[in-house]
């Protein structure tokens, strides 16, 4: 389903729900996959715990930091990579989650300059 065009009617609000649904869907398997990868990498190249893992796959994730220490060069290199990897996945999932609301907002303030211009 595409996105409604400049010159087209807003959407109606049950339609939006159900792109902002998909798209959250969509951010949430970002966080997901992220995560696994995260929790994968400290469990098997940290030789991490899979309950402490996941705990710091989440924390570096989200931007926290983390609470285990790394031991091996190995495992500082992973952590370093996840961490830069996390950044970027974060910020793309939020994005990813917002794009329908903000572009339903800009299209609105366009339709609504639009009608008021006639």
């Amino acid at each position: 389903m595409k996105l409604e065009q400049k010159k087209q009617k807003v959407a109606p609000f049950k339609q939006f729900l159900k792109r902002v649904a998909r798209y959250a869907g969509v951010a949430m398997l970002l966080i997901l996959f992220s995560v696994v990868i995260g929790q994968l990498g400290y469990h098997y190249i940290a030789d991490v715990s899979w309950i402490d893992s996941f705990h710091m796959s989440c924390l570096i994730l989200t931007g926290m930091g983390p609470v285990v220490e790394m031991k091996t060069n190995a495992a500082k290199i992973f952590s370093s990579l996840f961490a830069l990897y996390s950044g970027v996945a974060f910020l793309s999932s939020t994005a990813v989650f917002f794009s329908p609301i903000i572009h339903r907002l800009l299209h609105i303030l366009h339709v609504d300059d639009e009608s008021n211009s006639d």
